[in-house]
């Protein structure tokens, strides 16, 4: 009875891993439709051998289901099978190698024709397994080579992919192994053991476990390529600078040429380093030093304020500058403080950039006492402050919060994480 009770607990767990499986593996949306489907495919095979074990266990020494006990068995055996063939499907499309013409699976597809002409030949005799007329389940003398073939496709695998794993991630690499190695020695003692239910629940943890890694993989490609979205739309802002600004600096520069040549060479000198640091931003393919950032910042700034004379005054506080953040992330913040928050019939505009280190990681505070730029009727500043946002997010778990200041005005506060504090 306790044996019953164990097996029923086992059994019911395992229906339950292999159901949630199916339904994780479907609604995943960082998978591709080739993965989705195979951990379906996969997950469902388990499942149906699951089903058949807990029917046998049900049905177990009951003389009235003899036949359904025969039925049952009879699946199980054809489910079994076909999931020892998923691995070398799963191997050779991971390596891109073609299903149509590879060899390793026309020797797997022979090893599994010599299971089935033994499987349906031990279906009229008695020497792979049979069932007596008062439902007694007995294994034949010759059960252990019934299985035999499947053993060898399993260990056919483990041999392709160790001959492969050049052409593999590591992670796929282990995922794979990891499934193979347990799934053939349970399988192996099964020829000679009666442990059926724990053989297929090996089958099911390790299949899972399998599934986590190749999974935290695709997870790990699909922060590669957010992070390659970030710096295509890093590149972009590059690429979308403002034209009216460029066209006021080249004017500016242009009527200083004969009123102040002094502060012309140096207004160019100024613009030259912005352009530099824009471009450069496009070629920065991971965090860059707060440094950096501040002085693409401080060149835009001196920029404005040579247009903007008397009109803008900007204050830096900024002691702690020992970490890292993704480029175009402060200069645009304080670009868009001086076009939304200047008004040309109000008052000056003041800005401060502050930074400082807490419990959290580096902190960058940027507040003006301007109009702001909470407008509902312009999206602009928004797509930027999203833009900003997301790729704080990705390329180093950053945030971004906004709030009006003290007195009016807004301030925006950036928060970088302990594990972004690098120095240069």
């Amino acid at each position: 009875m306790t044996e019953l009770i164990v097996s029923y607990s086992i059994l019911g767990a395992m229906l339950v891993m292999m159901a949630l499986g199916i339904v994780f593996s479907a609604m995943m949306p960082v998978t591709d439709r080739w993965s989705k489907r195979y951990f379906i495919i996969l997950f469902s095979l388990l499942f149906m051998i699951s089903v058949a074990c807990f029917l046998a266990t049900l049905f177990w020494n009951d003389p009235q289901m003899a036949e359904a006990e025969r039925i049952v068995y009879f699946f199980e055996g054809i489910f079994l099978s076909s999931l020892m063939v998923m691995p070398t499907v799963f191997l050779l499309h991971s390596c891109g190698e073609k299903l149509n013409n590879s060899l390793l699976l026309k020797i797997a597809a022979a090893l599994l024709g010599v299971y089935y002409v033994m499987f349906i030949a031990g279906q009229f005799t008695n020497v792979l397994y049979y069932v007596t007329p008062d439902n007694h389940y007995f294994r034949g003398p010759l059960f252990a080579v019934w299985l035999s073939p499947l053993v060898a496709v399993l260990i056919l695998n483990i041999a392709a992919l160790i001959k492969r794993r050049g052409k593999l991630s590591k992670r796929y690499f282990f995922a794979l192994l990891v499934y193979l190695l347990p799934m053939t020695v349970s399988l192996s003692f099964h020829m000679f053991f009666e442990a059926e239910v724990y053989v297929v629940f090996c089958m099911v943890l390790f299949a899972i476990i399998m599934f986590g890694l190749i999974l935290a993989d695709n997870m790990d490609q699909f922060m590669r390529q957010q992070r390659e979205i970030s710096k295509q739309k890093a590149s972009i802002n590059v690429l979308e600078m403002r034209p009216h600004f460029i066209y006021n600096t080249m004017m500016s520069i242009y009527y200083l040429c004969k009123q102040d040549s002094d502060k012309a060479q140096q207004v160019t000198l100024d613009f030259t380093s912005y352009l530099r640091k824009n471009f450069t931003a496009i070629a920065s393919g991971d965090v860059i030093p707060f440094t950096d950032e501040l002085e693409h910042t401080r060149a835009y700034l001196a920029v404005e304020q040579a247009q903007h004379e008397d009109r803008l005054f900007v204050e830096f506080d900024t002691p702690h500058t020992l970490f890292r953040l993704p480029p175009l992330t402060l200069q645009p913040l304080v670009e868009n403080a001086v076009k939304h928050g200047m008004d040309p019939d109000g008052d000056p505009l003041h800005i401060s950039v502050k930074t400082r280190l807490t419990k959290e990681g580096s902190e960058i505070t940027v507040e003006n006492d301007g109009a702001g730029f909470d407008h509902p009727d312009d999206n602009e500043p928004h797509i930027a402050l999203n833009n900003i946002r997301q790729r704080l997010e990705t390329m180093c778990g950053g945030k971004i919060t906004i709030s009006p200041r003290e007195g009016g005005g807004t301030s925006v506060k950036l928060t970088i994480p302990a594990s972004a504090d690098l120095s240069d």
